[in-house]
């Protein structure tokens, strides 16, 4: 794949009037993931919503619709944003991302010992999701900025770490393991996007798992999940009693599943049934089919992502085309892996599943983005094709 060696020449392109339609395969994609997962909050919230006295059975549902409907708007519009315009503000958002990590961990709202939200207005917010894509922003420019130099330390190595450092560093202190191992994710697949020597994943890879391993080891929190992921059912009424639910919710479904809207586990047996553990709903409604069918879905959703980034025509788009299908790629991964109990139980939502309002915004934003620079790649086709 050639790009072009003159940052001007890059940056000319992305100003060029939007001839090119968006990418279908992927909007419908989007879309259709967005529908299931807006119709499985439906079924998985309305119990424990129904439960609520202050609340309509319809509670959550309502204001995920209300959040998707907006959500394909912001879609929209960030799909007739150049990404100049993204490049030009790569370094203020990390900025503003990194000033939001600070003040949460001051004005932030606590909950389960954790300082990760803001509220306002009845709306809540993890400034954790801003940094997600500030960083790739951010990351993307340093490697356009660094092309030809990244084998090296100082350049293919040492900035990013620093940014990741920084980055995690605030996340730490909330606590939020989850984010920080998607963070140091990321990173690592645009360091290896933009050409690091593969050298320095292996280092790089081993202080972090070192790194993590203590933190993990280390808070109360985390060691007391690791005990219930290696023996869930040693503690199944206390440590254990989420990661047991999710399992009996997954083994309830069989092949074909119990059907939509009949999950037990839902009936307030299951914590955070409509949120991180939404698989798990997913598993016992649906099945093992209709779940292999949602992960096909999102599979051929983050293959599309690869190849747009792989036919875009700057490198930049390409980078960050990449870094967003890269993060949406780990996030789906490790959600799936909690839930089955393949990992320990961390905080990771399932991107258009979860419920939560602005987590929607962004995911939808980060997909507009990409929908933005495949304008430009059709546009590159249909020349091509006269």
């Amino acid at each position: 794949m050639e790009y072009s060696e003159n940052r001007l020449l890059d940056l000319s392109y992305a100003h060029r009037p939007k001839k090119g339609k968006v990418d279908t395969p992927f909007a419908v994609l989007t879309l259709l993931l967005l529908a299931i997962g807006v119709m499985m909050v439906l079924s998985a919230s309305f119990a424990r919503a129904y439960y609520d006295p202050d609340k309509k059975a319809t509670y959550y549902f309502t204001r995920q619709l209300c959040f998707a409907l907006s959500g394909c708007g912001i879609m929209y519009l960030a799909s007739l944003i150049p990404i100049s315009f993204f490049r030009r503000w790569a370094f203020p958002s990390l900025a503003c991302a990194l000033a939001l990590l600070l003040l949460v961990l001051v004005a932030g709202t606590e909950a389960n010992g954790a300082k990760r939200w803001f509220s306002i207005a009845g709306v809540s917010f993890q400034p954790s999701e801003i940094a997600k894509l500030a960083v790739i922003l951010f990351d993307a420019q340093l490697i356009c900025k660094y092309k030809g130099k990244m084998h090296s330390f100082a350049y293919g190595v040492f900035p990013f770490a620093l940014v990741a450092v920084l980055v995690v560093g605030l996340l730490i202190l909330e606590p939020h393991l989850s984010a920080s191992i998607i963070i140091l994710g990321v990173t690592a697949a645009l360091m290896f996007m933009g050409g690091t020597s593969l050298k320095w994943f292996v280092v790089l890879g081993s202080v972090a798992v070192a790194a993590l391993a203590i933190m993990a080891f280390g808070m109360d929190y985390s060691s007391d999940r690791i005990s219930a992921w290696l023996d869930p059912f040693a503690d199944s009424s206390d440590t254990g009693y989420q990661i047991v639910q999710s399992l009996y919710s997954i083994g309830s479904g069989g092949l074909s599943g119990l059907g939509l809207g009949q999950s037990r586990q839902k009936n307030l047996y299951l914590p955070e049934e409509h949120n991180d553990f939404i698989f798990a709903v997913v598993c016992e409604e649906l099945g093992f089919i209709g779940a292999c069918a949602i992960l096909v879905l999102f599979a051929l959703l983050i293959l599309r992502g690869f190849w747009l980034a792989m036919h875009c025509r700057d490198r930049y788009s390409f980078l960050v085309c990449g870094g967003i299908s890269s993060l949406l790629a780990i996030q789906v991964i490790l959600n799936v892996a909690v839930v089955t109990n393949l990992v320990p139980c961390t905080g990771i939502s399932l991107p258009f599943f979860s419920y939560g309002g602005t987590a929607l915004w962004l995911q939808l934003g980060e997909m507009g983005i990409i929908l933005s620079a495949s304008r430009r790649v059709n546009e590159k086709i249909n020349k091509g094709s006269k």
